[in-house]
């Protein structure tokens, strides 16, 4: 246990934290609208299910590839104004997606998304880590997670109602709305977070992006934050088909079943927030992560199953996936110092994109199917090399946890340079 106690959280702490939450909430629902969309989508501009998957792809990797080439800037202006720039872009891009016509207008406007959506998330780590402690940041982090739920909860089965309504355009611009009054509060509600100015070191923005990743402490960071997000990902490509084709969900049960995790999440990942401050954040992920190797393994090796044990199963081993995201974001975050925070974020935010469409490539190679409406074969595979990925993945994050606590006790540590 922490000697320490957790630090309560000041009414302007609570707005930051309603404000980043609500904005990923947005950036996330953008990203996640697009697989129930598929259909309505293939349907309406013609589209090949591989050119479907050309405008999912083209998010990802036009955000890893924002990410990157932002990081050298990301620590010489004011973080608010830094995120208004970024998320006015990310509107602009989601209003082209809603006003595309072709295929090629929906790919470029998912490009343009990318490129300014991709960023956001970094951004607003570095604002996390600038205004809250390191004993408040598993709250937090827990709060800014409920985006990924509440898009399930909420957002995804609003958007498809108003898809079926006006069209596949409907959900985009829904975000649109949202986004913009959130804009606006941002503008006049989040004050100017500039302290990391006063102790710039590099003149030009090459010079402090070769030094944010020449420090061997970042690049610890920034490869276990690679390996979180390869078994993090790896599964979800094909969930949905494994659900259907392997373990006899219907196509009605389906959002059901994605409606019930979401929710649960909801619940979990407060919880999970406010323990990771009060225990070793390093113990936590640990058992999140054995937790999540064995769900997995389970999982992956079922057969036609009755829904309500899919649904608890689905539930458990969500728990675990989540879990790990709470306490490993809060012991990555206190690795940089405060001037190499933006880039730090940047850098990591993009690997974290880029391991996602890798860990998706990857599992395509492994999972196969011999006709369509066939079960799914390997899928169990999968979840033995997400096994052998995650417990890498617990060694690097000891690392990360020994550099954390000794620069907390204002020790040097030794894999720092």
């Amino acid at each position: 246990m922490n000697s320490e106690p957790t630090a309560s959280f000041s009414g302007y702490q609570k707005l930051v934290i309603f404000l980043l939450a609500i904005t990923q909430f947005t950036v996330i629902l953008d990203f996640m609208v697009m697989s129930p969309l598929g259909d309505m989508l293939m349907k309406s501009l013609s589209l090949t299910p591989s050119d479907f998957g050309i405008t999912v792809s083209a998010y990802a990797f036009s955000a890893g590839t924002s990410g990157l080439l932002t990081a050298g800037f990301a620590d010489k202006f004011d973080r608010k104004k830094l995120l208004l720039f970024f998320y006015l872009g990310f509107i602009l891009g989601t209003a082209c997606c809603g006003l595309a016509h072709t295929y090629t207008q929906l790919v470029i406007a998912r490009i343009v998304t990318g490129l300014f959506g991709g960023v956001i998330s970094s951004i607003s780590m570095a604002i996390i880590t600038d205004l809250f402690g390191l004993q408040q940041r598993g709250r937090v982090m827990g709060f800014i997670q409920m985006g990924f739920g509440a898009s399930q909860v909420l957002g995804v089965p609003i958007g498809l109602y108003l898809a079926n309504i006006w069209g596949w355009e409907a959900p985009f611009w829904l975000v649109v709305a949202i986004a913009l009054v959130i804009a606006v509060l941002i503008m006049a509600k989040l004050k100017p977070i500039n302290q990391h100015l006063l102790i710039q070191r590099e003149k030009t923005a090459v010079a402090h992006l070769w030094h944010t990743v020449k420090l061997k402490k970042h690049r610890i960071g920034f490869t276990s934050t690679a390996l979180l997000s390869i078994g993090g990902f790896m599964m979800m490509p094909f969930g949905s088909a494994f659900a259907i084709n392997n373990l006899g969900i219907t196509e009605s049960q389906l959002p059901l079943l994605f409606m019930i995790s979401g929710l649960s999440s909801l619940l979990i990942l407060p919880m999970i927030g406010k323990l990771s401050d009060k225990v070793s954040k390093f113990k936590i992920f640990a058992s999140a992560s054995v937790w999540m190797m064995l769900m997995c393994v389970i999982y992956t090796n079922l057969s036609v199953t009755p829904f309500f044990i899919v649904v608890i199963l689905n539930i458990l081993m969500m728990m675990g996936i989540m879990s790990r995201m709470i306490p490993s974001q809060a012991l990555t975050s206190a690795i940089p110092e405060p001037q190499d925070r933006g880039a730090f974020m940047s850098i990591n935010s993009s690997l974290q994109q880029i391991a996602g469409g890798v860990a998706a490539a990857v599992s395509g190679l492994i999972v196969s199917q011999p006709g369509k409406g066939q079960p799914l074969q390997h899928y169990d595979v999968v979840a033995y090399v997400i096994v052998g990925i995650t417990i890498i993945s617990i060694f690097l994050m000891l690392r990360v946890s020994k550099l954390v606590l000794s620069k907390e006790s204002g020790q040097p540590a030794i894999t720092s340079t």
